[in-house]
């Protein structure tokens, strides 16, 4: 096996587990008086030499996993994980670390109760990014959105069975995992005369407050088989948007919801906040549960997921002249530091809200740009700064990534059609929904010069999935020539856009 036994010491050591020899494998039996694994299994943030490996249990439990570099289970490591009960609502996350890189891992996830005795097993498995290996990932945003959430008559999100097909090395999903604040009727009318059918749950069936209506917002999504498969074998790099905890909410916001008997959106921010990090595999540096961070994928990509909710100022309007924060001054000098440090060919900023499309909230403005022609205000300060900074350190490649307005574009951003001019050309594309109602296309603000190359939209506002726009990005990295491939794609994979960007040497 080519993970060392001293490797795997090195990660419980780190995980704060014990290691134990793992006894011969054996077939998987659900018992109903063993512990269960009701929502499936994940891996996340994998790099080269880490993981973080996911489940949940229905009972309290300890986290049990067997990895393996060759396929045999009867050959495995045995890795004892945490003890998980209702603090954490079962859910259970393991860090692996000593990992080789370029090496496929299988990973089988169990519990153990406090009888030593072990219930049902999933199997999964992830690769570690290597030199001289291409990369393939996809992306997309925006699950079980207005209301469109499990419909068995249309085989579930199938989008993900999309993504799942192309075999991609992970999965980045660029914010609004769930749908918060929005409920899942029985039933969605459509306007064109056809009803759009959900699994519905009680935790589902009114917008989510407490911490339990929360959590049961991520269980919801993981009954769809479509999506537990495309985890089991694909890892994710998670990042979230507003809906997570409630529409276009800021720090310190009020709602003036009658929906809510908890209006103050710090405190549902908190709760939103535990049960993202609890259902969803993330690394994070120095003990920090921190949702903005760098993950590495090798020396062709590193990743640098934002935060753009966290730390935002509130909504400004849209003549606000001076500076309004959407990353804040930290985070923004981290992502300066970082890519401009970054050794990898490829620089993806994972953002989870587009830079020159307009998203209003209301008389507001949600996102950066704030629809003013001329010279940066509001929000597009901290932007222009970062993109400045870029320009200033010589970083070359660097790709926007991202989803929330509900429909995909590509889009390429150049000074020389641009108010603000201090910045090199770059590329944003944007993709999503991948299981909620599609819009657009919205208007471009002219700051930093964006053009549309290609875009695909709702044939009608709130269009549903089975309307066929639903949409996903994908990437794949030539280990040969460094070439980036990005392609849009529909709710079945079929290409739609696609673009070969050469890589720049530094």
């Amino acid at each position: 096996m080519n993970l060392s036994r001293r490797q795997l010491l090195a990660a419980s050591s780190v995980a704060g587990v014990a290691l134990a020899l793992p006894e011969a494998a054996t077939a998987s039996v659900v018992r109903r008086d063993r512990p269960a694994l009701p929502s499936g299994i994940m891996s996340g943030d994998v790099t080269a030499n880490s993981a973080v490996v996911w489940s949940r249990t229905d009972r309290k439990a300890r986290l049990v996993v067997d990895l393996t570099s060759h396929g045999r289970f009867d050959r495995a490591i045995r890795l004892r994980g945490p003890v998980t009960g209702p603090d954490a609502d079962y859910t259970a996350q393991l860090p692996l670390k000593g990992l080789r890189p370029g090496q496929r891992y299988d990973y089988r996830i169990a519990f153990e109760d406090a009888y030593g005795r072990r219930g049902e097993s999933q199997a999964g498995s992830f690769v570690t990014p290597g030199r001289n290996r291409g990369v393939s990932f996809v992306w997309t945003g925006d699950t079980a959105g207005q209301g469109y959430g499990i419909n068995p008559d249309f085989g579930g999100m199938i989008a993900y069975k999309a993504m799942h097909r192309t075999r991609p090395d992970f999965f980045l999903h660029s914010g609004d995992n769930i749908y918060a604040d929005g409920p899942i009727a029985a039933e969605v009318k459509i306007p064109d005369g056809t009803v759009w059918k959900n699994v519905v749950t009680e935790e589902v069936a009114k917008v989510a407050e407490t911490l339990a209506e929360y959590r049961g917002r991520y269980k919801y999504n993981l009954l769809d088989q479509n999506v537990r498969d495309l985890y089991a074998d694909v890892p994710v790099i998670s990042q979230w948007d507003d809906h997570e905890t409630v529409n276009n909410w800021y720090p310190g916001e009020i709602l003036e919801d009658s929906r809510y008997t908890e209006r103050r959106v710090d405190v549902l921010a908190a709760r939103a906040r535990k049960a993202f990090l609890e259902y969803l595999p993330m690394a994070h540096t120095a003990g920090r549960n921190r949702i903005y961070r760098k993950v590495s994928y090798g020396p062709l990509l590193d990743v640098f997921c934002l935060d753009m909710r966290t730390y935002r100022d509130t909504n400004p309007a849209p003549g606000a002249t001076g500076p309004v924060a959407i990353l804040g001054a930290e985070q923004a000098q981290w992502l300066v530091r970082e890519v401009a440090s970054s050794k990898a060919t490829w620089k993806v900023i994972a953002s989870d809200m587009p830079l020159g499309v307009l998203v209003p909230d209301g008389p507001l403005i949600e996102a950066v740009a704030n629809g003013v022609a001329g010279a940066p205000g509001g929000r597009e300060h901290e932007i222009a700064w970062v993109l400045s900074q870029f320009k200033k350190r010589k970083v070359r490649n660097a790709v926007w990534l991202t989803a929330d307005v509900h429909y995909c574009a590509a889009h390429h951003y150049d000074p020389s059609r641009a108010a603000f001019t201090d910045f090199d050309p770059f590329w944003e594309i944007v993709a999503g929904p991948v299981n909620a109602g599609t819009f657009g296309p919205n208007a471009l603000d002219p700051t930093f010069g964006p053009k549309v190359e290609f875009v695909k939209a709702a044939d009608f506002p709130n269009q549903p999935p089975s309307g066929g726009n639903q949409f996903f990005g994908h990437v794949a990295i030539d280990p040969r020539t460094g070439v980036f491939t990005a392609s849009l794609r529909d709710l079945y994979g079929k290409v739609l856009w696609t673009k070969d960007l050469n890589p720049a040497r530094h």
